[in-house]
């Protein structure tokens, strides 16, 4: 068996907001919201949830926090086939406010409704999440995937957008080497 070169690792992130959607994470993580199939294949998204955690809207923007709350879970996407390359990326679009965290979610089996109500929980699994900085900064709503998807996604996803806020140097921090 060969051997992994670093450049051949990939890692894998839970990720609870707009890069739940395939097409604002490829316009992040290859700036085409449609790449070719072969990168495509690279990545697979599987429903989880991540327990101990609360999602709520960031006060003024059109994406949501993540902060520790033991009442609470979230639901999200774990994404596998991540890149050295990717993770860069990933931390410039999520920029200071966060911080890049080991985390365990739950992968899904079944999933219910948008209240959780039907899950089946299966196996946990060990990857990063980007963790919001600023709990003054949210707002007491939960973040709405369907209510983003519907009003912004065209918008998040045309050519260069995902990045227009963003400001060289000030990429999220990471806790914990991945």
């Amino acid at each position: 068996m060969a051997e992994l070169s670093e450049s051949d690792q990939t890692y894998s992130g839970f990720f609870y907001g707009t890069l739940m959607e395939p097409q604002v994470f490829y316009s992040v993580c290859y700036n085409d919201r449609s790449p070719p199939k072969e990168i495509k294949a690279m990545h697979t998204f599987a429903p989880a949830v991540l327990h101990g955690y609360c999602r709520r809207r960031v006060r003024g923007a059109d994406y949501p926090g993540m902060v520790a709350d033991a009442d609470h879970c979230v639901f999200g996407m774990v994404v596998t086939g991540l890149t050295t390359a990717n993770l860069a990326k990933l931390d410039y679009f999520e920029g200071s406010q966060y911080d890049r965290r080991p985390v365990q979610p739950n992968l899904l089996t079944t999933v219910g409704n948008e209240k959780g109500e039907g899950n089946v929980e299966g196996e946990q699994v060990d990857t990063h999440s980007y963790i919001f900085l600023a709990k003054d900064d949210l707002e007491p709503r939960e973040w709405d995937f369907a209510e983003f998807k519907r009003d912004k996604l065209q918008s998040w996803t045309r050519a260069g957008y995902v990045f227009e806020d963003c400001e060289p140097g000030n990429v999220a921090s990471v806790s914990a080497a991945v």
